[in-house]
């Protein structure tokens, strides 16, 4: 009986150890990456859940405390429909070729407005959220890509708008619509790839916040939001392709109102996006490290 015994609790005991040693969790070394070029895309999947929280976040955030709340998604662009159409189609007559001015614009308008917001919010959405960043760790990246998709929920909603307009003109949809959300797509990279600049920048250099603003009102002037691509002619073609929305707003109305396709100075213009994403992402990981000490 003795042996039993002991053989019994010598079996206990091993079974003891052997469930303390499962229970040792083998702690998790988190190093700061070297170099220009460390990211894993898993790492961003991996912390999905707080991307989709941090989109959340800031579309509750947008209309916190508001009268009218997500309602501003739609009064905006119809009020500076409004303002465009009175100007540039009444006052200035801009050729429009057949199209009726406000559904002209409002189809230009859209994806340029969903530009601008996401490039503004992404351009400090790091120093917004400072007390996060300083505090836990998770990809930071997640940040100004949140403040991108976050405005995806004011372009549905703003859209809504255009498609009343089409409906109040009689203007029949065209089998390109289903082209849209490429367009859009790249209305996102392009977004995101400056936003991964600016918010960079804007982490040492709060000039950023100040300049930011600016930097969009020349953009647009330099988009065809209010006037066609077409007065833009010869050589200038080319250059003028360097700025990626050119091909992201003529989409936008050859993709609903069927004008002229962009052609293949779209293809300038999305080899641009690619290198504007790129290039924005190389640099917001190589200072990735010392945001928690500069923000």
């Amino acid at each position: 009986m003795a042996i039993l015994e002991s053989s019994g609790t010598s079996s206990a005991s091993t079974s003891r150890t052997n469930a303390s040693a499962d229970d040792v969790q083998v702690p998790t070394i988190i190093e700061p990456r070297k170099g220009w070029w460390h990211f894993h895309w898993r790492d961003l999947w991996a912390y999905r859940e707080l991307l989709f929280f941090l989109v959340w976040r800031d579309v509750k955030v947008r209309y916190k405390q508001t009268l009218l709340g997500a309602s501003w998604a739609i009064i905006q662009p119809t009020l500076q429909l409004v303002v465009f159409t009175i100007i540039f189609g009444r006052l200035a007559g801009v050729n429009t070729n057949g199209i009726p001015y406000p559904l002209f614009n409002l189809a230009g308008l859209l994806p340029w407005q969903f530009f601008a917001n996401t490039v503004g919010q992404a351009a400090n959405s790091l120093v917004g959220s400072a007390s996060i960043v300083r505090k836990v760790y998770f990809p930071r990246l997640a940040i100004p890509t949140a403040s991108v998709l976050a405005g995806v929920v004011d372009f549905g909603l703003s859209f809504l708008i255009l498609l009343a307009l089409m409906v109040w003109y009689r203007w029949p949809l065209t089998p390109e619509i289903f082209l849209l959300p490429l367009f859009l797509l790249l209305a996102m990279f392009t977004a995101m790839g400056v936003g991964f600049w600016l918010s960079a920048i804007n982490a040492r250099y709060r000039d950023v916040r100040h300049a930011t603003p600016f930097l969009i009102q020349l953009w647009l002037f330099a988009t065809p939001v209010v006037y066609p691509s077409n007065l833009v002619e010869g050589y200038w073609q080319f250059l003028y392709a360097l700025n990626p929305m050119v091909s992201v707003v003529e989409g936008f109305r050859w993709a609903l109102l069927g004008t002229q396709p962009p052609g293949l100075l779209m293809l300038i213009s999305v080899m641009m996006a690619v290198t504007i994403f790129s290039s924005g992402l190389f640099y917001f990981q190589a200072v990735e490290r010392k945001f928690a000490d500069i923000i």
